[in-house]
C-alpha cells in the first residue's frame, strides 16, 4: 500500500527546498523525493556563484547605483523580448517578480542569516537601445557563501522540519510516473536505486533495488533542466541560433538530463518555449572535472579583445559580459563553435573570475582575507591562475606569432592569420592613447571604469594589448557551454501547471527550471542574469504556500 502525506515534492535542488519549507512551516506534511543521494541535496545552486538579481537594494544604494522597479522592468521586458501567445503567464510572472526582487525578496533572505558580499556585480550590460536587452546599472548581488550559501538557510529550514516530523526526504527515488485519479495527480511511483556514496555532481549508479509509490494531495515537479543531456539540447536547439555545436561541454551534472520533464508532458502538462535555452559561450574545460565534459565559465570583465573561429573580432556590442545570445549567434553563424579571448596578464589579473562555488575558494568560504587577495595578489585568483597553467584552452606567450601558432595548433586549423589579428589589436591599442575614442569597446571600459565596483575589482586600467609590460599575452579558446532551459511547464502564479487543453491539471505544481523559472519562461529569449537562483526562490515559495492552503 502507498504511503501517504500531504505534498510530495520531487527533486532536493532549491526550488524544491523552497517549497518543502513553506509547506512544512504551514503545518502540512511533506515528503521530498529525489533520484541523487543526501550528498546531492541544493542541486545545481550549490555549484552556483551565488548570484541574485535586486532592485533598488542597500547594496546598489550604497555604491551610488540608482535602481528602481521602472528601469528594472523597462530592461526585463527588453531582454525578454515576449512575443507569443504562449508569453501570457511569463510576463505575468516577469512583473510578479521584478517587483519581489525589488520588494521583500532581501528581507526575506535576510531573516534566514543570508548575506551579501557588498559589490554588486554588472552582467549582461546590452549594448543597444534603453529599450534593448542589458541591465542599465549593476544588479547581480553575489550571496556571501556562493551557490552553498544560499542553499544552506534552505537546507537547515528542511532539517528543522525533519525533526518536528513535517518532513521526510526519500533520496535515492527515482520517479518513473505520476498517478493520475480521475483527472488529478495523487501521487507518484517509480524505483528505488542502489545507495551510492559517489561524490556530488559525479555520475551515480542507476542500479534498481526496489520499487515505491507515494500518494499526496499534491505534486510538486522541481526536477530541474536539460543541460547535461547534449542530445536533448540539440533536439530543442532554435534555427535562430543557427544549427547546434558539434561540441559542446556541460555546465551541470550528467543527472540534469529531462527525464522527468518529459514524464510529466506525458501525463498531459503543456511544456512551452521548449526552444528557449541559455548557453554561454566563455565555457573552458575543467582540467580536474568532477562529472562527464565538466566546463567552467569564465565571468569576464569588457576588456578582452574577442575574436571568431576565422581570426576576426566580433561585432559592436558583442564584448565580453555585454549579450550572452547575441554572441552565440554570431558564432554559430561562423560555421565554428568556438571563439578567442586575447588578452594580457593585466587583465586576466583583474577582470578574470570563474562561475561556481568551488572555483570561488574565498567567497565560499567566506573568507574576508582571501577575498581581498583578490585586489592585492601580484597573480590572478589561485583558481584561475590554475587553469591558466593546467587547462588545455589557455595559451601564454610573449610574442604575439607565437601567440598566434599555438592557437591554431590548439585549434587543429590554420585559420588565424598573425598580420590580421595584429592589425585588429594595433588598431584597438592606437584608442588607449586618449579618454575619447570611437572604438565602442574601449568606449565601454571608460564607462565600466566610472562605476567604483568595476573600477575597484573587476575593470582593468586601460593598457595597449601589445605593451610588454602588462604581459605576457594569454589566448583562451572558449566553447559552447551548456546551461539552463528557458522554457518549461505553463503555470499560473500559483505555480499551478496547465494542461494541454488549457485548463489547470489538479493537483500538479511545478518550479524552477522545470518550468522556466515561473509561468513556463519567464525571461522569454534572453536572462540579465542573477535570475535563475531568484526564480526558483520565487517559483518555490509560491508553489509552496499555494499547495499548502491547497490541501487542506
Amino acid at each position: 500500500m502507498a504511503e501517504e502525506t500531504d505534498v510530495i515534492v520531487v527533486g532536493a535542488g532549491l526550488s524544491g527546498l523552497v517549497a518543502a519549507t513553506e509547506i512544512a512551516d504551514a503545518g502540512k506534511r511533506v515528503i521530498v523525493v529525489d533520484q541523487e543521494g543526501e550528498q546531492s541535496i541544493g542541486g545545481q545552486a550549490f555549484w552556483s556563484f551565488g548570484g541574485l538579481f535586486l532592485v533598488d537594494s542597500p547594496e546598489q544604494r550604497r555604491l551610488g547605483i540608482k535602481d528602481s522597479f521602472d528601469l528594472a522592468m523597462q530592461d526585463w521586458i527588453g531582454a525578454a523580448g515576449f512575443d507569443r501567445d504562449e508569453d501570457f503567464w511569463p510576463r505575468q510572472w516577469a512583473e510578479a517578480y521584478v517587483a519581489f526582487a525589488a520588494g521583500e525578496k532581501r528581507a526575506w533572505l535576510r531573516a534566514m542569516g543570508h548575506r551579501f558580499f557588498p559589490v554588486v556585480g554588472w552582467a549582461e550590460r546590452g549594448g543597444y537601445d534603453a529599450m534593448g536587452h542589458g541591465n542599465s546599472v549593476p544588479r547581480f548581488h553575489v550571496t556571501w557563501g556562493t551557490g552553498p550559501g544560499i542553499v544552506e538557510p534552505f537546507e537547515r529550514r528542511a532539517r528543522e522540519a525533519m525533526r518536528s516530523g513535517r518532513l521526510s526526504f526519500r533520496f535515492r527515488h527515482r520517479v518513473d510516473a505520476l498517478s493520475i485519479t480521475n483527472g488529478t495527480v495523487d501521487g507518484v511511483s517509480g524505483a528505488v536505486l542502489a545507495p551510492d556514496a559517489v561524490e556530488r555532481g559525479k555520475s551515480s549508479s542507476r542500479h534498481v533495488v526496489g520499487e515505491f509509490a507515494l500518494k499526496a494531495q499534491a505534486v510538486i515537479v522541481a526536477s530541474g533542466g536539460i543541460g547535461g543531456n547534449h542530445e536533448l539540447v540539440r533536439q530543442n536547439w532554435p534555427k535562430r541560433l543557427g544549427d547546434p555545436p558539434k561540441f559542446m561541454i556541460s555546465g551541470v551534472p550528467e543527472h540534469v538530463d529531462g527525464r522527468m520533464i518529459g514524464i510529466t508532458e506525458k501525463s498531459g502538462a503543456r511544456l512551452i518555449n521548449r526552444d528557449r535555452m541559455w548557453h554561454y559561450v566563455e565555457g573552458i574545460q575543467n582540467w580536474s572535472p568532477i562529472w562527464p565534459r565538466h566546463g567552467i565559465r569564465i565571468l569576464p570583465g569588457p576588456s578582452s579583445m574577442w575574436f571568431d573561429a576565422t581570426g576576426t573580432r566580433l561585432p559592436a556590442p558583442l564584448f565580453p559580459g555585454s549579450d550572452t545570445l547575441g554572441q552565440l549567434k554570431y558564432i554559430m553563424s561562423t560555421g565554428y563553435d568556438y571563439s578567442w579571448f586575447i588578452l594580457t596578464q593585466s587583465i586576466i589579473k583583474k577582470e578574470f573570475a570563474l562561475s561556481g562555488s568551488e572555483q570561488n575558494p574565498d567567497l565560499t568560504g567566506k573568507s574576508w582575507r582571501m577575498t581581498l587577495r583578490r585586489a592585492t595578489n601580484k597573480g590572478a585568483p589561485a583558481p584561475v591562475e590554475a587553469f591558466k597553467s593546467h587547462g588545455v584552452d589557455f595559451i601564454v606567450r610573449d610574442k604575439l606569432e607565437d601567440l598566434v601558432a599555438e592557437m591554431n595548433k590548439l585549434a587543429g586549423s590554420d585559420l588565424l592569420k598573425h598580420a590580421h589579428i595584429r592589425t585588429q589589436i594595433e588598431a584597438r591599442d592606437r584608442e588607449i592613447a586618449n579618454p575619447y575614442v570611437k572604438d565602442a569597446q574601449v568606449m565601454n571600459i571608460h564607462n565600466a571604469r566610472r562605476y567604483i565596483g568595476d573600477r575597484l575589482i573587476r575593470t582593468a586600467s586601460p593598457h595597449r594589448i601589445l605593451d610588454p609590460a602588462q604581459g605576457p599575452l594569454i589566448a583562451v579558446k572558449l566553447n559552447i557551454l551548456t546551461r539552463k532551459t528557458l522554457g518549461g511547464f505553463e503555470t499560473d502564479l500559483e505555480s499551478r501547471v496547465f494542461g494541454s487543453e488549457g485548463s489547470v491539471i489538479p493537483g500538479l505544481y511545478a518550479v524552477g527550471e522545470a518550468a522556466g523559472f515561473g509561468g513556463g519562461g519567464v525571461h522569454g529569449y534572453r536572462s540579465l542574469e542573477g535570475t535563475f537562483l531568484g526564480g526558483c526562490l520565487f517559483s518555490g515559495r509560491n508553489a509552496g504556500r499555494s499547495a499548502a492552503k491547497a490541501v487542506g
